[in-house]
C-alpha cells in the first residue's frame, strides 16, 4: 500500500516544529551550523526522512524569538561583548578593510558562536604574511565548496578567547552577498547600545499614538 502523503497543514506544523527544535539546539547547545541543527532536530522528532526541512531563515526567526523569551539579558550581554571583540579584531586588521557579518552582526549569536569577518586583499597570501610578520597565531580552515563569488581562503584567529573566522576575498570579488558592517558601523552599533542601556526604563517605551 502506498504511503499516504502528509496533509499540507501537517507538513507546515512539522516544519515549524523542526525549526523551533533546531533554534533551541543553537541557543542552548551552541550549535552554529544550521544544517547540523536541523538534522539533529528532525531526528529528535522522529522526522529524519522529512522532505520539508525549514530554511535557515525560518530557523533564524525562531532563534530570535527563543533568545528574546528565554535569554534576553544574557543575549544582550553576549552580543555587546562579541561586538566589542569584533571591533578589536577589525582595528587590528584594519588594512584589509574588514567587515563584520553573520550572527554577531544580526544579533542572534549563541554560545560559542564565532565572529565572522570578511577581509579584502590582493591575495590571501598577503594576509598570511602579515599575520606571520606580526606574530599573530592563526589556523587555516579548508573551504569545502569553492564558490566563484565566495572567499579565497579562511583563517581562524583567537582574540579574547573568542574564535575569529576571517574569510579572505580578493580585490575583484569584494566581499560576499551577506549583509556586512564596516568598522565605523560596528562602533555606531556599540555606541547606540550604550545609549539605550543608560536610559531609564521609561525612555525605552514607544510613544503613545496621538
Amino acid at each position: 500500500m502506498p504511503r499516504r502523503k502528509p496533509a499540507p497543514s501537517d507538513s507546515r506544523h512539522l516544519r515549524r516544529a523542526i525549526a523551533i527544535a533546531a533554534a533551541k539546539l543553537m541557543a542552548e547547545d551552541g550549535i552554529t551550523d544550521y544544517s547540523t541543527a536541523k538534522r539533529k532536530a528532525s531526528r529528535s522528532l522522529g522526522a529524519e526522512n522529512s522532505e520539508g526541512l525549514p530554511t535557515n531563515e525560518e530557523v533564524n526567526e525562531e532563534l530570535r524569538q527563543y533568545q528574546a523569551l528565554y535569554q534576553k539579558t544574557e543575549q544582550a550581554d553576549r552580543i555587546k561583548a562579541l561586538r566589542q571583540t569584533a571591533l578589536t579584531a577589525m582595528q587590528l586588521l584594519h588594512e584589509f578593510n574588514p567587515r563584520l557579518t553573520g550572527s554577531v552582526l544580526d544579533g542572534t549569536a549563541a554560545r560559542y558562536s564565532p565572529i565572522r569577518l570578511q577581509l579584502v586583499a590582493d591575495s590571501s597570501k598577503d594576509v598570511e604574511i602579515w599575520l606571520l610578520t606580526n606574530q599573530i597565531e592563526f589556523a587555516t580552515e579548508a573551504l569545502q565548496r569553492r564558490d566563484p563569488h565566495g572567499p579565497e581562503d579562511r583563517f581562524l584567529l583567537d582574540i579574547d578567547d573568542t574564535t575569529i573566522m576571517a574569510d579572505i576575498f580578493s580585490n575583484h570579488r569584494k566581499y560576499g552577498s551577506a549583509p556586512t558592517a564596516a568598522l565605523a558601523e560596528v562602533k555606531a552599533l556599540l555606541e547606540a547600545n550604550e545609549i539605550i542601556a543608560n536610559k531609564p526604563d521609561s525612555d525605552h517605551k514607544l510613544p503613545s499614538p496621538a
